[in-house]
């Protein structure tokens, strides 16, 4: 080849491997995979169908056949009586509270909406103001073209105005629909923001609230703090976090969940919003919730200390420093696969820091871990544990990449070469670029290591791969460091076949390693 194999190594390996951003890094594909597993946990808009009302579907069916839609809006305006208008706005209620096919656009298209928005301003009529607001509470959990058309219809004022009613089921009633108009996005996130929700769902946080309405003031922030194309903004997350601080100590397991989704939601919006969480000193009554006893708070926990991470090294460090790596033994065995691939996720951000955080995990003795999810785990944590190697290979000392070595850490690093994943591919070649070149004078050991385990006849078959870029990363590390055995194999195997034998503790760990 007319390119210098030298130049090529250098530029397709170690500089690409050495970026900061690559490497502690919130990939989208990781981050986007995990959070449709969040979708069972927070719902972003939700029916609100108390337990003891009747929601047998093939009685609402029955009832919607039965009903003369035109003539139920009319009545719901209030032309005959109130009793009557009452009475219809509730039979629109219930109509909206079947789970499966409510008759949102039909009743949308009789004219429903003004009708039960104008009833929300009756401050003489409760009843008539919170049944109004659950039937519209469930046109707004609606697609997002019918949750808008309630807003178009002038509801949200009148939703704020109904957080001032001295009735409690009213002004629960309206959080819960200003949640579900939230929860259509960003565009009305932040419309309700400027109208000014924020500090009167706030005030509701209080010791005599009730837990249920306490469950969707939580929520509602949870709705708050989802998007992140735009954020909240910083006004609004600076007001919820002294919220959150609250919450976070709560023994209600729904509103413990909800608050540390909330927090990771924030803390997933990049190192500015990471530094205002950090700052509002969450981050200590964070961490021990990763061993709580119930697995969907630790789910959330290890999300939330998870983004923390994904900052910078002083950032991670505020999250080292609260001992957080001491759960990881047990986040790493867990029974949930999907936790066990956040948590080797979490460790490949610290072993991408630098190296008093490599030495850190090296500490806590999460290297043999993090090999047992490489070689054991789901392809998805292998490819997580994969990042962890490859970023301590360059992260690390010559003493930390010798310690990684000597674990055992070569054969299931090799394996994965077999794999379909480019990126996968690219990230073990580079890891093992790394070592190789980390080793110095020893590389000769750990060429053999990467030989004895097959890893060499992996390599050389990616030579043939149809991406370049693995083509060349393959051939670079023959050229560099297998040529002269290449060599020797063919003119003298028996040789060679010999020179294998250099391990005296062949198959154990490997503690003669002194790059």
């Amino acid at each position: 080849m007319a390119t210098d194999p030298t130049k090529n190594r250098m530029q397709v390996f170690k500089n690409t491997g050495k970026d900061v951003d690559e490497m502690r890094r919130r990939r989208n594909e990781v981050t986007v995979e995990l959070r449709k597993n969040k979708r069972e946990e927070t719902l972003q808009k939700r029916r609100n169908v108390p337990i003891g009302d009747s929601t047998d579907e093939e009685e609402i069916e029955r009832t919607l056949a039965a009903t003369d839609l035109k003539k139920l809006v009319l009545n719901a305006a209030g032309g005959d009586s109130p009793e009557v208008q009452l009475a219809a706005v509730q039979q629109c209620r219930k109509l909206l509270s079947s789970d499966k096919n409510p008759p949102i656009d039909e009743l949308i298209a009789t004219g429903i909406l003004p009708v039960l928005v104008g009833c929300l301003s009756r401050a003489d009529r409760p009843t008539l103001q919170f049944e109004a607001a659950w039937a519209l509470t469930n046109i707004a959990s609606g697609t997002s073209a019918q949750t808008n058309k309630v807003v178009h219809a002038g509801a949200v004022p009148c939703f704020l105005q109904l957080l001032m009613s001295p009735h409690e089921n009213v002004c629960e009633q309206a959080v819960w629909a200003l949640g579900n108009i939230i929860g259509d996005g960003p565009v009305l996130r932040d419309f309700v923001i400027e109208l000014g929700m924020v500090q009167p769902l706030l005030s509701f946080i209080k010791p005599d609230i009730p837990i249920s309405f306490l469950r969707n003031v939580t929520w509602v922030i949870v709705n708050l703090c989802r998007s992140k194309d735009p954020p909240p903004p910083v006004k609004t997350i600076q007001e919820i976090l002294p919220a959150l601080n609250i919450l976070i100590m709560h023994t209600d397991i729904n509103v413990l969940v909800d608050t540390v989704w909330a927090i990771s939601y924030l803390t997933d919006g990049g190192n500015d919003q990471i530094q205002m969480v950090i700052e509002s000193g969450i981050v200590p009554k964070l961490i021990p919730l990763l061993s709580h006893k119930d697995v969907k708070v630790q789910t959330a926990a290890l999300r939330a200390v998870g983004n923390i991470v994904t900052g910078t090294d002083d950032q991670t460090q505020v999250v080292l420093n609260c001992d957080a790596l001491s759960h990881f033994p047990a986040l790493l065995s867990h029974q949930k696969e999907k936790i066990c691939k956040e948590a080797v996720w979490f460790l490949s951000n610290i072993t991408a820091g630098n190296k008093r955080q490599v030495q850190a995990v090296i500490d806590a003795g999460l290297l043999p871990k993090i090999i047992e999810n490489l070689s054991k785990g789901e392809f998805q944590t292998q490819k997580e544990a994969a990042w962890a190697v490859s970023n301590l290979s360059i992260s690390g000392t010559k003493e930390q990449v010798a310690t990684l070595i000597a674990s055992g850490v070569i054969p299931p690093f090799c394996n994965l070469l077999s794999c379909k994943d480019t990126q996968v591919i690219n990230v073990v070649l580079d890891g093992l670029s790394n070592m190789l070149k980390m080793a110095g004078d020893g590389a000769m050991d750990v060429a053999n290591l990467i030989e004895e385990c097959g890893g060499l006849d992996r390599i050389e078959a990616l030579q043939s791969h149809e991406k370049n870029e693995i083509y060349k990363m393959a051939y670079d590390i023959i050229e560099q460091y297998f040529a002269d055995e290449e060599e020797d194999a063919t003119l003298v195997p028996a040789a060679a076949e010999a020179g294998f034998q250099f391990d005296p503790a062949a198959g154990g760990a490997h503690d003669g390693f002194h790059f």
